[in-house]
């Protein structure tokens, strides 16, 4: 299963759970400090929005962080009114009672304990009326709240200013470096393709860059956010209670210990989820490409109960991680009512000594909310981070691969090219020490047919890969009309050729589109007349669309013959000096194939064309057959030369008709 299939988000991949991404596993880079910094690099352009999104996000957190210490003014002022009309009650009615015993027993004016008493309600009365008569002021706390919405506004606003560039500036730098990933692919030789799955290269190219992108655009100014909040909340916390401050402090150690408890114990089941979610992908793509084949066989119910099966064991898995990961939030939200206890009751008190108000002590437990959330998100972060420089590691090495020797300085071009080929000593190798192709000498004439035979891996297409400079060639030399192909530049080389293969390659897009793709600028009736010439004409105008009929993905709309027929009528139309054909009639019934074959013919027709040939009974008009094996020529000439002497052609070509005869292989 190639990896952009089975790939996901490389931090996470948990789903489920606020804290699952804390809890999962994170894919680590082997230099982390190095390709950091050269990640950086890539935001140098932006710097200057990377600062102002700094800015932005410090002022937007600093105007949220401030506003729990202001509301904190408006709960006690609303407290004081509150219990000032409650104190003011209290004392008109001691005032009443002491005017109606005094109304009672006149006498008891004259009592100093009455006339104290009755001094001290007056003067209580006189205090609050001096303060604030006794009243809410209502005008006080609507200016708190039209401050706080102008604070809590204008923080949403920088939020957005900063979301909104911190976009820009992501977009730009993933831009850029998919640009670069992008010409250092142009720039890559075929081994290194050959070396590697299609999964694993895009893999790099989408799955690595997004994550890198959604790291950029999310996490970075969410860390910058935390910190601040960090900081802000600690600052505010102090100014209002010090003693406070250490108890909430005094909390942490417990969320670290929850956390690291179950991530620990979480681990391992994230693991095995990721495994049995690549198994389970994998499957599910083998069980639908091959389907026809599954219900031909009648294997239905092995690939339901193997599915089953892969499908329990990711139940499982993801119910233990999911479930673990889950816990950690009621967990935590324990340790933080315990610290909610403690505030209130250490708060408490304090105020009953006067030394902090009510509003204050409802501002602290507001912070010590505010405090604990920012710390997890850093811890997430943090994670995200490791995974996000681990996939930048990935797309570094690719863009450090050694790429193709670079064309030559003084490159020469080949105005009117003949296509007169010649190999002279061509020494090749795909690895040091293991030759493959050894002292190769070919003259090939202009317009003349050159057919490759011999078994798998003998090295026919390395030899076309040489012609066509995908690999470089050890020693010797291999010219075009005299001239080396090493000092012909690669782009005016290969418009020199034009390949039909054996695996069709046809884009989604109308068969108009495919065929035009041959030659840039190509005219309707340019395309119309190469596919005469390729005897596709008559089934494409079959076609309900005709020419503008779109090819789906795989072009499995039509069959096999078709694509080759649309094939060789885009190389008749880029009219190539020098034609490569690997035959491609096995899989076609013999009335598309009798096609083909002309197709073929009025194709290198007048061209120097070199044939990779699977059925020998088509080759037998070629001006010289090139019989290789295990890398080496080991016969050459024509058909009836070879046949005559009765050697390993002779026994590939009765092979054919009356079965293998190995016996004279060369070992």
């Amino acid at each position: 299963m190639s990896e952009n299939k089975k790939g996901n988000r490389s931090g996470g991949g948990m789903g489920g759970g606020p804290m699952a991404s804390f809890a999962g596993p994170v894919v680590k880079a082997k230099d982390f400090k190095g390709t950091l910094k050269r990640l950086l690099s890539y935001l140098k352009p932006q710097r200057v929005k990377f600062i102002l999104v700094f800015i932005f996000a410090i002022i937007s957190t600093i105007f949220s962080i401030v506003g729990p210490k202001i509301s904190g003014k408006a709960i006690t002022k609303l407290f004081e009114g509150i219990m000032s009309k409650i104190g003011l009650l209290q004392l008109n009615m001691q005032q009443a009672k002491i005017a109606a015993v005094i109304n009672a027993n006149p006498e008891a004016s004259k009592s100093p304990k009455i006339v104290e008493g009755l001094a001290q309600v007056k003067a209580g009365i006189a205090k609050i009326m001096d303060l604030n008569g006794g009243k809410i002021d209502f005008h006080y706390i609507e200016h708190i709240i039209l401050l706080l919405l102008a604070l809590y506004l204008i923080s949403t606003l920088f939020g957005f200013l900063q979301q909104y560039i911190m976009a820009g500036v992501a977009q730009k730098t993933v831009y850029n470096l998919r640009k670069d990933v992008d010409e250092k692919l142009s720039r890559l030789p075929l081994k290194f393709f050959d070396a590697r799955t299609h999964g694993e290269i895009l893999s790099r190219v989408t799955n690595d860059i997004d994550n890198i992108s959604t790291t950029l655009q999310q996490s970075l100014t969410q860390l910058i956010t935390s910190i601040v909040t960090i900081i802000g909340v600690i600052i505010m916390m102090l100014t209002i209670s010090p003693l406070l401050t250490l108890v909430v402090i005094l909390t942490l150690p417990l969320y670290i210990l929850v956390t690291a408890f179950v991530a620990k114990r979480s681990q391992k089941y994230f693991a095995a989820q990721q495994k049995e979610i690549g198994a389970l992908n994998g499957h599910v793509e083998e069980m639908y490409t091959g389907h026809k084949i599954i219900k031909a066989f009648g294997h239905e119910k092995d690939s339901i109960e193997k599915f089953k099966d892969i499908n329990d064991r990711l139940y499982n898995s993801g119910w233990k991680a999911q479930f673990i990961s889950g816990i950690i939030m009621p967990m935590m939200r324990f340790v933080s009512n315990i610290g909610y206890v403690i505030v209130c009751v250490v708060g408490g008190y304090l105020a009953t000594q006067g030394r902090i108000t009510i509003g204050d002590i409802q501002a602290f437990i507001q912070y010590s909310s505010q405090f604990t959330q920012p710390i997890v998100q850093t811890a997430n972060i943090a994670n995200i981070i490791q995974s996000t420089v681990a996939s930048a590691e990935r797309v570094f090495e690719l863009l450090d691969e050694v790429e193709e020797v670079p064309d030559a300085t003084s490159a020469k071009l080949i105005e009117f090219p003949k296509g007169e080929v010649v190999f002279e000593n061509v020494d090749f190798s795909y690895k040091a020490g293991e030759p493959l192709i050894s002292n190769m000498n070919i003259d090939v004439k202009h317009g003349h047919t050159i057919a490759i035979v011999g078994p798998t891996g003998a090295g026919k297409t390395t030899l076309v890969n040489l012609l066509m400079r995908f690999y470089e060639i050890d020693a010797g030399k291999i010219t075009i009309d005299g001239v080396d192909i090493r000092d012909i530049k690669r782009g005016e080389l290969r418009n020199m050729f034009g390949m039909v293969l054996q695996d069709t390659w046809l884009f989604n897009g109308t068969i108009m589109e495919n065929i035009a793709y041959g030659r840039e600028g190509a005219t309707e009736d340019e395309v119309m007349q190469a596919a005469r010439a390729a005897h596709a004409h008559h089934f494409i105008k079959t076609l309900p669309d005709g020419y503008n009929t779109i090819l789906n993905e795989e072009a499995s709309n039509i069959s096999q013959g078709q694509k080759q027929l649309l094939t060789i009528a885009r190389a008749i139309l880029a009219n190539p000096t020098i034609m490569i054909l690997d035959e491609a009639t096995s899989s076609v019934d013999s009335r598309t194939e009798v096609y083909i074959q002309r197709a073929m013919t009025a194709l290198m027709e007048n061209r120097t064309s070199f044939v990779i040939a699977h059925r020998l009974s088509t080759i037998r008009d070629a001006e010289l057959i090139l019989v290789m094996n295990k890398g080496s020529i080991i016969e050459m000439g024509s058909h009836n030369e070879l046949l005559a002497q009765k050697g390993f052609y002779e026994d590939l070509y009765n092979s054919q008709f009356t079965g293998a005869n190995l016996d004279n292989e060369v070992v």
